[in-house]
């Protein structure tokens, strides 16, 4: 009955269409779209909020700032480029994804089985190798601000139990956190370091927190990228 017909008809294009979505590809993508936004967002508002709170506590000498705020404004550059280049690789690829489904290939032929389509395939494979090692590197560079900012925070706790039980906050001058010591300022920067009071204050700032919690933001994003492109990688390679 052509009835009949037009629903199997309609049915037939909704399960091809269904079976032509690919699904790995497709979440790997929404997975790399949400981390590069996490990192990018996150990570550009925790540079600016860095530079605040190192040059208002940790820095006396606009010198010895010099080399991280320029460091912090390439740094920042390097984000927008990397937010468009992820951008345009999640399209490609959920394009990529598009062509190795059974579905498509049903309807215009096995992809790879030309010698076009087999060279564009492993190019992509070998790109996203090897940007799941890259970004293996920003993930675990990302780790030591939130590192530091940890250590901080950890400070911070013993002075607000020891500010408890003594009277003067003055008698825990002995209680420092350095920024030297993680590469943020040079050795020769003064002070270079927070100690007692000083240190309290950074403790008891809405800057610093926000700064840790962009910090942890940017991390998280760094990690479900990574996710995303290892993810990737191995639906790649079991095609």
């Amino acid at each position: 009955m052509p009835g009949h017909s037009c629903e199997r008809g309609c049915y037939d294009c909704c399960i091809r269409c269904i079976g032509a979505v690919p699904y790995p590809s497709l979440v790997a993508t929404l997975l790399c779209y949400a981390g590069m936004a996490l990192f990018c967002g996150c990570g550009h508002e925790a540079l600016t909020q860095t530079e605040v709170l190192v040059e208002t506590y940790f820095a006396r000498n606009v010198q010895d700032f010099a080399v991280m705020a320029s460091f912090i404004k390439y740094f920042q550059y390097v984000i927008y480029g990397l937010a468009s280049f992820f951008f345009l690789y999640g399209i490609l690829l959920l394009a990529e994804g598009f062509y190795t489904t059974s579905a498509v290939k049903q309807t215009f032929g096995e992809f790879r089985s030309t010698q076009c389509g087999r060279c564009l395939s492993l190019t992509f494979i070998i790109v996203t190798y090897i940007l799941a090692f890259i970004w293996l590197a920003v993930f675990a560079f990302t780790a030591i601000p939130v590192f530091f900012l940890f250590n901080m925070e950890q400070t911070c706790h013993t002075i607000n139990i020891l500010a408890e039980t003594t009277p003067s906050i003055n008698q825990h001058g002995w209680i420092c956190m350095d920024a030297r010591q993680y590469g943020l300022l040079p050795w020769n920067a003064m002070p270079g370091k927070a100690c007692g009071m000083s240190l309290a204050s950074i403790c008891k700032s809405s800057e610093f927190y926000v700064t840790y919690d962009l910090y942890i933001a940017a991390f998280a994003g760094a990690g479900i990228t990574l996710l995303a492109l290892v993810s990737n990688s191995f639906d790649k390679l079991h095609e």
